[in-house]
């Protein structure tokens, strides 16, 4: 079905982006727009989520170029789920924002270069171009870079170097990539290429091409051997910078993963062996860096390795199980992570460091905000009946029928050491008194001196997100009921086909 105002929720943030232009000496003003600007998004996805999922497949061809010659828009129940949660992310963020982000950088255009961001993370998500796709990437790769070194600080200039470099690199495997394909294809319309890849004899150049993407994408999402740029980087910047990094940048990446090794190159045994190690690996390391760190920020850095590790293997073993497992850990992963570096901002703001060894006594001084902030960190572990359980439930399944005993050992490894180290964070942060200052000096407070008002803009994203990885926990029938459709479409893309280029072409 044709249907122009999929593009909205990238036009939302493209305008509050410019309008932000014209008050860029007031940051009150720029505040209200962004939270106006995000709460639209936020409504605009939600209809046309709701508009995908009772309709079916909605389509945009710019400029009125059918496909597969002009550029395609395509919003299926995988593209609007991600754009909904993406407008739950950039809501909480740009609330959170209004106080926990320093004056001085919204005076150098925080607030629009943060539009910007969401406005790629959006184009990506919806469009139907592999070429498209890169450009939409080179849009977040700016964007996010300007949002890291805000500020100028040297640790901040130090990991943008790392991420930038990190991200030129996988821009160009991902260009290499797109050239072979196009090469040998002579379309770049992702359904087209769906066709025309599975009508290739040479299927030793395809597996070849495809290890381009993986490895282009792979450096996007912190996937082994080539993490070590995100830990590096994202304990950097401010706090609600790194939770749209943590919640939403890496997750492009896997989104672009299951997109192209969905469509384009159904994993063959090669492929799907080689995604399956990649994802054991991409467990393990990020397991052991979690394990030794003691910053709060970079303890939850390696977690996001970690967990990629988890949504890559399930990609692996190609089962409608296993990839209902993956996109029910995408979603949970997507609003947890958010909340958790929003949570470490707020510890910062409590006591003036994110370091375990001098934190301690928040449940004494502010239970409720604690217990809050528990669930949150519980739902990240999986605790039954949070949101990190269900999808290890379908993951296992899935690899003890598929006989991926390794990934499941390693899932289960993971697992164990992320209770490790929240059950450490809680009990160090949370539980234990504080300890007492060297010489006498008392860590500053800046949360209490703030008024209710500009606490509840730190408080309320925070709340937010948990009653949303709550709804995934409680209710993951229904949540399960979306995954298990994407699923169904990945291993049947025959609809999204006939979609983007008419009834008549099938498979």
């Amino acid at each position: 079905m044709i249907d122009n105002t999929l593009i909205f929720p990238v036009i939302v943030h493209l305008f509050t982006a410019i309008v932000q232009l014209f008050f860029w000496r007031k940051t009150v003003a720029q505040r209200i727009v962004s939270i106006t600007g995000s709460l639209i998004a936020m409504l605009l996805a939600t209809r046309l989520f709701t508009a995908v999922w009772n309709d079916g497949i909605r389509t945009m061809q710019a400029a009125g170029w059918d496909a597969p010659f002009g550029i395609t828009f395509v919003a299926d129940v995988f593209s609007s789920t991600m754009v909904l949660l993406t407008s739950f992310s950039g809501l909480a963020v740009s609330i959170y924002s209004a106080t926990g982000v320093a004056r001085g950088r919204m005076l150098y255009g925080y607030f629009p270069i943060f539009h910007f961001l969401l406005m790629g993370l959006n184009g990506a998500f919806l469009t139907g171009d592999i070429f498209n796709l890169y450009v939409w990437f080179e849009v977040i790769i700016i964007a996010s870079f300007v949002l890291m070194t805000l500020g100028g600080r040297k640790a901040q200039i130090e990991g943008a170097v790392k991420y930038m470099a990190m991200n030129i690199l996988a821009s160009t495997f991902f260009l290499t990539g797109i050239g072979i394909l196009y090469g040998i294809t002579g379309t770049l319309n992702m359904a087209d290429l769906s066709l025309k890849i599975a009508a290739l004899e040479n299927r030793k150049l395809v597996d070849l091409t495809a290890s381009f993407f993986i490895i282009g994408f792979g450096i996007k999402s912190a996937v082994f051997p080539l993490y070590f740029w995100l830990p590096s980087s994202y304990h950097t910047p401010p706090s609600a910078v790194a939770a749209v990094f943590g919640g939403l940048l890496t997750k492009v990446g896997i989104y672009a993963l299951f997109r192209v090794f969905t469509l384009i190159f159904i994993p063959d045994d090669f492929l799907a062996t080689l995604l399956v190690i990649l994802a054991i690996f991409t467990i393990l390391t990020g397991t052991f860096g979690a394990v030794i760190k003691n910053n709060i920020r970079r303890v939850f850095s390696y977690l996001i390795v970690c967990h990629i590790g988890f949504m890559l293997g399930g990609l692996g073993m190609y089962s409608e199980i296993a990839l209902t497992g993956a996109l029910l850990y995408l979603f949970h992963d997507i609003m947890v992570k958010t909340n958790i570096f929003l949570i470490a901002g707020l510890i910062r703001k409590l006591r003036g460091t994110m370091n375990m060894d001098k934190l301690g006594g928040l449940y004494a001084e502010y239970p409720l905000l604690s217990l809050v902030m528990a669930l949150v960190l519980f739902s990240l572990v999986g605790v039954p009946p949070l949101s990190g359980f269900w999808p290890k439930i379908y993951l296992f399944e899935a690899g003890f029928m598929d006989g991926q005993y390794a990934l499941v050992a390693a899932i289960i490894v993971g697992s164990f050491a992320t209770l490790y180290v929240i059950a450490k964070l809680w009990a160090k942060v949370f539980w234990k008194d504080q300890p007492d200052a060297p010489d006498g000096e008392t860590p500053a407070d800046e949360f209490k001196p703030l008024n209710p008002f500009r606490k509840s803009l730190l408080v309320v994203p925070i709340v937010f997100l948990a009653a949303i990885t709550l709804y995934i926990g409680l209710a993951a029938e229904n949540v399960a009921a979306v995954a298990k459709h994407i699923a169904h479409e990945m291993k049947d893309i025959s609809p999204y086909i006939e979609a983007v280029l008419g009834p008549n072409v099938s498979p």
